[in-house]
């Protein structure tokens, strides 16, 4: 589902359009592919990548909704490609709250599923005479999400405090993706580099902080609010900001070392995890991290905005800051 709070009522059209041309987009002669498309489709998300796209083209000096869906579309199959793929490494069984390929396909469609969706992502794009710059973030962009996840894995259960690896990982995976979808909402638009930088900036700023807002409340929220019960990082042996803050300041840290890297990892053990993170401090640490990231995202955007984009580019800031009150 769509945002539906307002935040985005300026794109409202845009993204009611993209939610036709999504299911256009899987549509193949093969049966299977549009079956699985579908149901990915229709399992809903925030679409917050096409519409920061949207927001950025819509803050140019143009704006033609020909021109500009087929890259809306293009940047959201590979968000959707990118979750197929982490529900294979995760096993994961659901994804908001409804089932995912690999628990209804298996793991092999799932995997040749995600490369589709990169491949006709590509296919929507070419020869719609986009600029170069448009390419190359788009293969960037992937190369971001495949090491991401490489670095992630090569640090399962080891426990590292390096916050600056915990940074270019969750950059590689989330902050680069909004990032380069507010740049090329810019260069679609016309605007000058001056501005794409800034709006580029901004998608990283608050990219950082919607990944630490979900690393968050992975520690605090339920299974029914968030679709995957509470410390599931833990459990799969991934540190995050508020752990490696607990791991440098706890008092009980030797202990929540010995559990982290316990691959054999029993419930009672993620109990006592999640209650050393949360009595350290580590929450309250990542929390203060969300709200510079945001400050430095609204401080990024480039004055030339349009006062209704600009605004939408602000509440959206503020809805990030939400997510982990």
């Amino acid at each position: 589902m769509v945002l539906s709070n307002g935040m985005f009522d300026v794109i409202k059209q845009d993204l009611a359009l993209l939610e036709d041309e999504l299911l256009l987009a899987v549509t193949s002669p093969v049966e299977l592919i549009t079956e699985i498309g579908s149901h990915l489709v229709k399992s809903g998300g925030k679409r917050l990548r096409p519409a920061l796209y949207f927001l950025s083209a819509h803050g140019g000096r143009s704006f033609e909704m020909q021109r500009a869906m087929p890259l809306a579309v293009a940047v959201e199959l590979i968000h959707m490609a990118s979750l197929v793929h982490d529900d294979v490494l995760d096993h994961a069984d659901t994804r908001r709250g409804t089932p995912t390929a690999n628990a209804k396909w298996g793991n092999q469609l799932s995997i040749l599923s995600g490369d589709y969706l990169f491949a006709r992502a590509f296919s929507l794009v070419a020869g719609k005479g986009y600029d170069d710059r448009i390419s190359m973030r788009l293969s960037e962009l992937i190369c971001d999400l495949s090491s991401g996840e490489i670095i992630q894995n090569k640090e399962l259960y080891k426990a590292s405090c390096d916050v600056e690896e915990y940074y270019e990982r969750i950059a590689r995976k989330t902050a680069n993706f909004l990032a380069v979808c507010c740049e090329m909402g810019g260069i679609v638009a016309g605007m000058e580099p001056r501005e794409t930088d800034a709006l580029y900036r901004y998608g990283y700023s608050i990219g950082m902080a919607f990944q630490i807002t979900d690393d968050l409340l992975d520690l605090t929220s339920s299974k029914k609010k968030i679709g995957k019960p509470a410390g599931n990082d833990i459990l799969q042996g991934i540190v995050t900001l508020p752990v490696i803050r607990a791991l440098e300041t706890s008092a009980d840290a030797d202990e929540l070392h010995a559990i982290v890297t316990n691959r054999q990892m029993t419930q009672e053990e993620l109990a006592r995890a999640l209650a050393i993170v949360r009595e350290s401090g580590g929450l309250d640490f990542a929390k203060q991290r969300v709200k510079e990231f945001l400050q430095q995202a609204k401080e990024s955007l480039p004055a030339e905005l349009p006062k209704d984009i600009r605004k939408t580019y602000e509440k959206a800031a503020d809805y990030i800051a939400k997510r982990e009150s």
